[in-house]
């Protein structure tokens, strides 16, 4: 945990993003750059988040993303952020970052959410039972005991997982997330980077509810943030422009492609804006502009931690935000 008054770690949240006219090979390729960037630079983690039926995300397997990146990179822990457990059992979860944590000691987190991450005829596809999501809190209650070796199925043992104590995150973006996280007693991370509305809230209720556990004695937070460090700060605006102009094109062409004058033009319409406000918490500029946000945000949302996506145009300026804001944040490089 940060000490009080100190600048909070920093972390990477890849969504492994598939450009338009792209392949999934060069998005993974691009994954795996940037991680090892991370790792070279002194970022604390780097997640991936389960999505399905996306054309533009490729960590729809993650944990096989998972342990591609660790085993390419050599101290950065590598984890899911998240895997959205109402779509499997707990048992192979376990199994697979046991396996994980078994192949990578120390380096494995599990961060898990009750989402979707899809649609509904994808949640049919997924065989998903559309109230899995009611059984979340008993799923991570059985999901904690294959790992710790406590299950709580008499005779049913994850092997790999068994003692290895892969540590859980319980992601969410609302008080539901925040008051589980609390009981159970393991760390809360906020999805402030898309869903920034109960941001405070939900981390004053995890705050102020907090019961120890084995795993953490004191409450732990870790906030998502936009960001888009470049040279200067036109450079910077010029590369947030150009990713929000792809979110707006993806969330919003329905089905087709958008031109950047469509893609523009979407952004200025109702809709559009409401995926600008998705990204309210959102540091652009030069190398010192981005980390005096990055401590401001920090001390706003209480957090220990901030996990980073990073937005630009392409993974070469990705990776270019990457350095700049290590470098100006002083990370403990390698």
């Amino acid at each position: 945990m940060s000490a009080p008054g100190s600048a909070p770690a920093l972390s990477v949240l890849d969504l492994a993003h598939i450009p338009e006219g792209g392949t999934a090979r060069e998005s993974l390729q691009a994954s795996l750059e940037l991680a090892q960037a991370a790792d070279r630079l002194g970022y604390r983690r780097v997640w991936y988040a389960e999505h399905h039926n996306m054309s533009t995300i490729a960590s729809s397997a993650t944990s096989v993303l998972i342990a591609h990146i660790a085993a390419h990179t050599e101290r950065i822990r590598v984890g899911a952020g998240g895997v959205m457990l109402p779509n499997h059992a707990p048992l192979p979860i376990a199994e697979q970052f046991g396996t994980l944590e078994t192949l990578h000691p120390g380096r494995i987190d599990l961060g898990l959410g009750r989402a979707p991450g899809s649609d509904q005829n994808t949640m049919r596809a997924l065989r998903r039972d559309p109230s899995a999501a009611d059984s979340f809190p008993d799923d991570v209650l059985e999901l904690r005991g294959y790992l710790t070796g406590r299950s709580v199925i008499p005779g049913v043992e994850a092997t790999p997982g068994k003692g290895t104590d892969v540590p859980l995150y319980i992601l969410g973006s609302s008080l539901f997330g925040a008051k589980l996280a609390a009981a159970l007693g393991l760390p809360y991370a906020f999805a402030s980077h898309f869903a920034p509305a109960a941001l405070e809230e939900a981390v004053a209720v995890y705050r102020g509810e907090f019961t120890p556990s084995e795993q953490l004695a004191e409450p732990y937070v870790i906030a998502g943030v936009n960001a888009t460090a470049a040279e200067t700060s036109e450079e910077a605006r010029r590369q947030a422009h150009l990713a929000r102009r792809r979110m707006a094109a993806q969330l919003l062409g329905r089905g087709r492609t958008l031109g950047p004058e469509e893609a523009d033009a979407a952004l200025e319409s109702p809709a559009g804006r409401h995926v600008q406000q998705m990204a309210t918490y959102s540091a652009i500029g030069d190398p010192k502009e981005v980390v005096a946000y990055l401590g401001e945000f920090a001390a706003h949302a209480r957090a220990d931690e901030l996990i980073i996506a990073f937005q630009a145009g392409d993974p070469a300026a990705r990776l270019r935000s990457a350095e700049l804001i290590a470098e100006a944040a002083a990370l403990p490089a390698a």
